[in-house]
C-alpha cells in the first residue's frame, strides 16, 4: 500500500474513531437523563462479560498442541466488552448493547462509500456461545427478543444496501437494532427502548 494511501486510511480511521466516540457520548447522555430517578441503571463499557473466554476449558488434546501459559480468571481479560448495558435493578435483568457507527452510500457519494465492516463485527453476537452467555448473565431467557441491542449511527443508517443487509440478519428480531438516523432525536432512541425492549426487562 502506498504511503499516501496509508496516510489517508489513518486519517479516515482517526475521524471515524472520533465520530464513534461522540456517538457513544450522545447515547450515554440520552439514557442517563432518561433513567434519572428510575429503577434502571445505565452502564458505560460494562464489565459483566470480560472473562468469558478465560473460563473456557479446552480438551487435553487441544491443550497439548497449543501455547498454554499459566493464567488466572482474576487477571486475564479474555472476553467481550459491550459498549453499554441497561439493567433493571429490581429484576436484575440486563440488556447489553453495541453502538456501530459506519459510513454509507447516500446522496452525492459513490457506492464504495459504504465500505467498512463495523456492522459485520456485530455478527459475533449471533454465535451460540455468546447468545447463551448474554441470556444467562443478563437473565433474558425469552426467545421473543435477542439478549442484545445494536444502535447504528452515521450514513450506514441511510445506505440502501446496508439497511437490507442488517434487516436480513436480524430477520424477525427487527426491534433488536435501531437505525438512529440524522433526522432523529434522543427521544426517538429512548422511545424505541421503552416500547420494544423495556417490557422484557420487567
Amino acid at each position: 500500500m502506498a504511503k499516501n494511501e496509508l496516510s489517508n486510511r489513518d486519517n479516515w480511521q482517526a475521524q471515524s474513531g472520533f465520530n464513534a466516540s461522540n456517538a457513544e457520548k450522545n447515547l450515554y447522555n440520552a439514557f442517563k437523563i432518561h433513567f434519572q430517578n428510575t429503577e434502571y441503571e445505565f452502564y458505560e463499557k460494562p464489565k459483566h462479560l470480560k472473562n468469558l473466554y478465560a473460563q473456557v476449558q479446552l480438551p487435553d488434546y487441544v491443550i497439548s498442541q497449543i501455547y498454554n501459559p499459566s493464567i488466572t480468571i482474576e487477571t486475564t481479560k479474555w472476553g467481550v466488552s459491550p459498549d453499554f448495558a441497561i439493567e433493571n435493578k429490581r429484576t436484575g435483568k440486563i440488556l447489553f448493547g453495541e453502538i456501530k457507527r459506519q459510513d454509507g452510500w447516500v446522496e452525492g457519494k459513490e457506492p464504495s462509500a459504504g465500505r467498512g465492516n463495523a456492522h459485520e463485527r456485530l455478527c459475533k453476537l449471533f454465535t451460540p456461545g455468546l447468545l447463551k452467555a448474554y441470556r444467562t448473565i443478563g437473565k433474558i431467557q425469552t426467545t421473543k427478543i435477542l439478549p442484545f441491542w445494536v444502535v447504528f449511527i452515521g450514513d450506514i443508517t441511510r445506505d440502501p444496501k446496508r439497511n437490507r443487509e442488517v434487516a436480513f440478519w436480524f430477520d424477525e428480531y427487527d426491534k433488536n437494532y435501531f437505525m438512529w438516523r440524522p433526522n432523529m432525536t434522543d427521544k426517538d432512541l429512548t422511545d424505541h427502548f421503552d416500547k420494544y425492549l423495556k417490557p422484557y426487562l420487567e
